[in-house]
């Protein structure tokens, strides 16, 4: 009987995996973009400038910023609903992708994908925090982060064999239509666990107060806004580039970006997430200090895999430095989650998402594309692979400011 299903608590691992399931048809419908931006170019008649802005700031503009009164209605009236009703809306607006003929009518779909799942992330880290004890949360929130490498590979690998199959419009349709297949079962299926009233939630503002005055939450926000713009730059423009300078048609393209963020961003979502519950455990410091070191290895491997000679040679150079970039996210979102009491956790996270994607999502992309056409007529067809190279600084800008949020985090931590 529905009475008695509802008032039996649900499995920390069943809702995780719903939870896994809803992130990872997020990064297929935020990246397969990426890897039909060639035919959506050619068929619009696009710039690189505006292919960025479609790529990033499009979807950015309203997910950075509906994200934090969505979260807050998530911590005052139920995370699922929320969580349940941005699926719906991102899934529809994917579909609608798939049906547009300018570079405007692109750019409102975009918007709406952002408005949807602006209402997904912060309030499932709040879901995961509160459902999983402290010494299992990094773990947790690795394996929810999995979504990342995983949506994104199924977003190139099926994008690429829909667009080469039938065309750029078809994958669209089939992503955006599958997300909504999926919407009503995580509705019925996952419940919140007892949370405070609305009377005894807290206000925004006093959430916004508490971390004003962290110093780690600023360092960390903007550490992790850098990488993101190099992380979100090379998700959409890595694609194009192979194309351009490593001479891959669209199918082995898919094979070659899908495998590297299936072998490497698997392997760095889960190694941030078992060396934070570890590390973390000793010196909390370590949750900002990890990533630090892993952003510093990574960009000369990185740099190396863009000047190397032949697509093969660039597949291994850049398998390392693509889990290593991956590594921060199991730390750091931990270290957000016990920057405030547990009852503002969604709240806290849509405030860390709302400078990590404005920034990170919004100008990456975008940055990028600018630099690539400046950059055109001197290099040609090589200037994409020029500004991919410039854009590396910016993880070492995060790599300072992770270091930075360290030095404060454990004396600014909330059990």
């Amino acid at each position: 009987m529905p009475g008695k299903n509802a008032s039996r608590p649900l499995r920390p691992s069943f809702v995780l995996a719903m939870l896994l399931v809803v992130y990872t048809f997020n990064f297929i419908d935020r990246q397969i973009f990426g890897i039909l931006a060639t035919p959506i170019k050619a068929e619009l008649n696009l710039s690189d400038t505006q292919l960025g802005a479609l790529g990033g700031f499009a979807f950015a503009l309203l997910y950075s910023t509906m994200g934090l009164p969505l979260a807050w209605l998530g911590d005052r009236k139920g995370r699922t609903p929320v969580i349940a009703a941005s699926l719906g809306v991102w899934s529809a607006f994917t579909a609608l992708c798939g049906m547009v003929s300018g570079f405007g009518a692109m750019f409102l779909c975009r918007l709406g994908v952002g408005v949807g799942e602006a209402g997904g992330v912060a309030p499932s880290y709040a879901l995961i925090s509160d459902t999983f004890p402290p010494h299992q949360r990094a773990r947790a929130l690795s394996i929810y982060s999995l979504g990342i490498p995983l949506g994104s590979a199924a977003g190139i690998l099926l994008g690429g064999y829909v667009a080469a199959a039938v065309n750029w419009r078809a994958a669209f349709l089939a992503v955006g239509l599958a997300g909504l297949a999926f919407t009503p079962l995580f509705a019925w299926f996952v419940r919140d666990p007892r949370r405070p009233s609305a009377a005894e939630a807290p206000a925004l503002r006093t959430v916004l107060s508490i971390l004003a005055g962290k110093r780690s939450f600023w360092f960390l926000s903007f550490g992790a806004a850098s990488c993101s713009m190099m992380g979100y730059g090379l998700a959409f423009w890595l694609p194009s580039l192979m194309r351009r300078s490593f001479g891959l048609g669209l199918v082995e393209t898919s094979h070659f970006f899908g495998l590297l963020l299936l072998i490497g961003g698997t392997a760095g979502v889960m190694a941030g997430g078992v060396l934070a519950d570890w590390l973390g455990g000793r010196n909390r410091a370590a949750l900002a200090f990890l990533p630090a070191v892993s952003f510093l290895i990574g960009v000369p491997l990185f740099a190396g895999g863009l000047y190397s000679g032949s697509a093969q040679a660039a597949f291994w150079w850049f398998l390392l430095p693509q889990a290593l970039v991956y590594l921060w996210l199991g730390p750091v979102l931990t270290a957000v989650q016990h920057l405030v009491p547990a009852p503002m956790r969604g709240t806290a996270s849509a405030s860390f998402l709302l400078i990590n994607n404005l920034i990170g999502v919004g100008l990456g992309s975008l940055t990028i594309g600018k630099l690539s056409d400046v950059l055109t007529p001197a290099f040609g067809q090589d200037a994409l692979r020029h500004a991919i190279v410039m854009g590396l600084g910016f993880y070492l800008l995060s790599a300072a400011l992770m270091i930075a949020g360290g030095r404060h985090l454990a004396r600014e931590w909330v059990a």
